[in-house]
């Protein structure tokens, strides 16, 4: 049984953070997690940074300490590996609360899954198959912004980092033993970039279910009333379905109205419709008359398509069990959609990296087959 002392260690003191971010930074890695609330905000409210030194397992109370700069210059310097389980919402997190994202990362979600032992595994499931440690997950829900919090909040913060140390220690050697470090490497450098660049308003409408049905005017109307959406619920700090859900925005584009009237419908009625019902028919009016639509989104695949699909499926599942990898680490399914309906398939984005010549090549190959054309 590994001595791992997770016992919460609580800080809320300026110079004793400084103290610690100071040892902290003289390690190769330490893990890092956060708790926030986001059920009635659109950005995520930090409540607490827990690290994890190998030593022990730290709550820093961001509520109540003035300088936060010394945990910032920790999370900058590229000389300590910050360690953390599946870390997207948490690098949000810390980008609101510090202004900065984790680097260089290390994810031991997709790391467990570049050895092998699954996609999305959870944090308890990883720490379990690795150090064969039972946690509890009973306080997930908690309201981690009141203070004080209980003893069974901190004891589960405090687990949430004490057993990340062990689990990359484990890890790491797998990796390198098996020639993927940089595999993964490669996954957490993009994880870190997506942090930093996240995606432009002007492009939340590719995300909306049916918008390929739209062309011209009415794809302009989508892509202008998401874009306004988007930043709406950024200056405004509510959740984008709270100001505005999808469907409406939808029914907008298809049916561009011209009057109020024509515009109430369920999720934009009362209230809402007096409050934003003019500036949402100036965005429709003027989608209209632009001349730069957005081209037309890829349609659903046809059944010849959904044949040539079928089969690379099945090399993706070819490849995954002679690599011993899972399917969905190797390839997502619009990343196979776009390769068939494209006229010049290419490796680019994911499979431009590690998985151009795990999966990237045999599936050009297995799609060149398939189409006819002379492989070589």
């Amino acid at each position: 049984m590994l001595n791992v002392d997770t016992t919460p260690v609580w800080v809320d003191d300026s110079a004793q953070l400084a103290q610690l971010c100071e040892k902290w930074r003289g390690q190769k890695a330490v893990a890092l997690d956060t708790e926030f609330m986001r059920s009635r905000t659109f950005y995520p409210q930090p409540a607490l940074v827990q690290v994890g030194d190998g030593e022990h397992a730290y709550l820093i109370d961001n509520l109540a300490i003035d300088d936060l700069e010394p945990l910032r210059e920790l999370l900058l310097d590229t000389e300590v590996t910050k360690v953390m389980h599946s870390c997207s919402e948490d690098l949000e997190t810390l980008e609101r609360l510090l202004g900065a994202i984790p680097d260089p990362v290390f994810d031991t979600q997709i790391a467990a899954a570049l050895t092998g032992m699954g996609a999305g595994l959870g944090y308890a499931a990883t720490v379990h198959e690795l150090l064969n440690v039972e946690l509890p997950k009973s306080e997930t829900r908690s309201d981690w912004l009141q203070r004080p919090l209980s003893e069974a909040q901190k004891n589960y913060a405090a687990l949430d980092v004490a057993w990340l140390p062990p689990v990359y220690g484990v890890l790491w050697k797998r990796l390198r033993e098996q020639g993927r470090l940089e595999w993964l490497q490669e996954d957490c450098a993009a994880l870190v970039s997506a942090a930093r660049n996240p995606q432009p308003p002007e492009l939340y409408y590719q995300r909306v279910k049916g918008a390929w049905r739209l062309s011209g005017p009415q794809l302009a109307a989508l892509q202008d009333l998401c874009a306004w959406r988007e930043r709406e619920a950024r200056l405004r700090d509510m959740p984008r379905n709270h100001l505005l859900k999808e469907s409406v925005c939808m029914n907008l584009a298809q049916q561009l109205p011209n009057h109020a009237a024509a515009m109430a419908q369920p999720g934009l009625e009362g209230k809402a419709l007096r409050e934003y019902g003019d500036i949402l028919l100036q965005i429709i009016g003027r989608a209209a008359g632009r001349d730069d639509t957005p081209p037309a989104m890829p349609r659903p695949l046809d059944r010849r398509e959904g044949e040539c699909l079928k089969q690379l499926r099945q090399r993706v599942r070819e490849v995954a069990e002679e690599r011993r990898l899972p399917a969905e680490i190797l390839v997502r399914k619009k990343e196979l959609e776009a390769l068939v309906q494209s006229d010049k398939p290419c490796l680019e984005g994911r499979l431009a990296g590690w998985r151009g010549n795990v999966i990237g090549e045999p599936l050009l190959r297995e799609l060149q087959a398939l189409r006819g054309e002379r492989v070589g």
